[in-house]
């Protein structure tokens, strides 16, 4: 297995997730919050895949899809390229609203299409880049970035379930298609 096929397959689980946790629901499900400080579905679908797109955009010197595709006009924010969730206060946690989950869906699709363009143009070197300018001490090369943007998308692809649990109870996901 070469490297891409592994990152591809990796962050294509984090699709699998969130179109089984999505599935059915509607807009008020997604923008539930269990409390008025805790996150919603659609902020937990939308913040690693805000994250996911900021970084590889970055390491790709390309735009952002955010900001190039219009996707902040379908949540109603700004084009913003910092705007990703992160230090959001609760006040700010109300006001967030996702669209419906076909749109919450298509966009991390395209952020995934361009991230698994990106990992088959990696090279070693590439990997151990180090990243300066990063609020991370020690910075991280490009390598672990790769990582860290994994491990917090299936965290919040996973805590987005557990809301939806919260929502609905124990066995919402039986019946559902595995895809």
């Amino acid at each position: 297995m070469e490297l891409h096929e592994m990152l591809s397959g990796a962050y294509g689980g984090i699709l699998r997730t969130l179109e089984n946790t999505l599935e059915g629901l509607s807009v008020a499900d997604i923008n539930w919050q269990p409390k008025p400080d805790c996150n919603s579905i659609g902020w937990l679908a939308w913040h690693p895949t805000r994250f996911q797109d900021m970084q590889i955009s970055d390491f790709m010197g390309q735009e952002q899809l955010w900001i190039k595709d219009g996707w902040h006009k379908k949540w109603g924010r700004p084009a913003d390229p910092k705007d990703s969730g992160g230090g959001m206060k609760p006040a700010d946690l109300a006001k967030f609203k996702s669209p419906d989950a076909k749109t919450v869906l298509a966009y991390f699709k395209a952020v995934l299409e361009r991230s698994q363009k990106y990992f088959t143009t990696l090279k070693k070197a590439d990997l151990d880049k180090v990243m300066e300018g990063v609020p991370f001490k020690p910075p991280p090369t490009v390598g672990m970035m790769l990582i860290i943007i994994l491990s917090d998308s299936l965290q919040h692809a996973g805590q987005a379930g557990y809301v939806r649990g919260m929502l609905q109870g124990m066995g919402w996901h039986e019946g559902l298609t595995r895809k």
